[in-house]
């Protein structure tokens, strides 16, 4: 994720000061690939050096929290990987000060849900707001990755000591539950969910135990009364980056998927059409984010270097443009995950915490 965040600090005119890294060996190798200017010894000497105005962490999820808070004292702007943190807990009370830190001065503290800066996702949000899907009832899709598919496939994300108690929901369901709350905006009020562990081990030889889970099925109700249920895979083989999603009303149904990010799909009982990201016949949001012309693929990268330029005009201007994801989406986020982990060992159904 490093060299995504670098690239797009780059193309929106930024300078990437310096790179920390688990080692000081690390951070040198790593400076060259990611355009750092410097490699600082450890994390600590690149949060206090004043050329520093935004730090960006992209370290296993256990490390979000304190280095946010390190940098956030230190006066920094945060740009923090999601999830935000292990636990809701952990995470209010790092929205509790990028808000303390916003007072005192105007910090930014954003979260990469990147997949709300597909201009086609501000389409489909632009085309719920105005009432052209008409009163909606349903909404469904999920988030399907095979990359942990096989016994031999192991990340750090697998131990709950690095990438918390969630693994599958916490790291792309997340971005599912952000992409359905954006779209609609409204909010899951209730989850009743499923888990699954598909290997009991995993790594070289006999591999070790597995306390995470590989996949999620779930259920959710939101504050307007939409019904709704999500899938979260990542051992859905051929599936490579599918996030999808279906929003259904009384007058329409549009459907996202991000394999597929040129394209809206928008049915009705007597018509269906394919909407284009075509510029000229988007909403204004929509056509903000329409980097190229229309017939000329754009796609995460893109998305990316949107949401980090809309990170640095809320740095420059002190106002977020509409749409940042900032720690309060992350907190939320990890409130929606806690609620499908008590459901999951519950049966039932679990509010989400407001």
């Amino acid at each position: 994720m490093g060299r995504v965040h670098s690239r797009a600090i780059r193309a929106g005119g930024g300078r990437v000061v310096g790179v920390a890294a688990s080692t000081p060996e690390r951070a040198r190798a790593a400076a060259g690939p990611l355009g750092a200017e410097r490699a600082f010894d450890d994390a600590a000497s690149l949060i206090e050096d004043d050329e520093v105005d935004v730090v960006h962490v992209c370290t296993p999820n256990h490390l979000h929290a304190p280095l946010t808070l390190a940098a956030l004292d230190a006066g920094r702007h945060v740009v923090c990987e999601k999830p935000l943190a292990t636990d809701a807990a952990v995470a209010a009370r790092m929205a509790a000060a990028a808000d303390a830190a916003k007072s005192d001065g105007t910090r930014v503290a954003s979260v990469p849900f990147v997949y709300r800066f597909h201009p086609m996702v501000r389409e489909a949000r632009a085309q719920v707001a105005a009432g052209a899907v008409g009163r909606v009832h349903l909404a469904h899709g999920g988030y399907l990755q095979d990359w942990l598919l096989r016994p031999d496939d192991d990340n750090w994300r697998v131990d709950p000591a690095l990438g918390g108690p969630t693994r599958a929901f916490g790291d792309i369901g997340s971005h599912f539950c952000d992409l359905l709350e954006f779209v609609l905006g409204d909010r899951i009020t209730a989850v009743s969910a499923q888990t699954t562990t598909t290997l009991p081990r995993r790594g070289p030889g006999e591999g070790a135990p597995v306390a995470t889970e590989d996949l999620v099925v779930l259920q959710f109700r939101t504050a307007a009364g939409v019904i709704g249920t999500g899938v979260v895979s990542q051992v859905s083989a051929g599936r490579k980056n599918r996030l999808h999603l279906e929003v259904s009303g009384s007058e329409h149904t549009l459907a996202f998927d991000q394999e597929q990010p040129e394209l809206l799909w928008k049915g009705g009982r007597d018509r269906n059409e394919v909407l284009m990201r075509a510029p000229e016949v988007l909403s204004p949001d929509a056509a903000r984010l329409a980097r190229v012309p229309a017939g000329h693929p754009q796609g995460y990268q893109e998305c990316f270097d949107a949401f980090v330029a809309d990170t640095a005009e809320a740095v420059a201007t002190g106002t977020a443009p509409d749409g940042l994801p900032v720690f309060a989406d992350g907190l939320r986020a990890a409130r929606i995950a806690d609620a499908v982990l008590a459901s999951a060992r519950s049966g039932g159904w679990e509010e989400v915490a407001r």
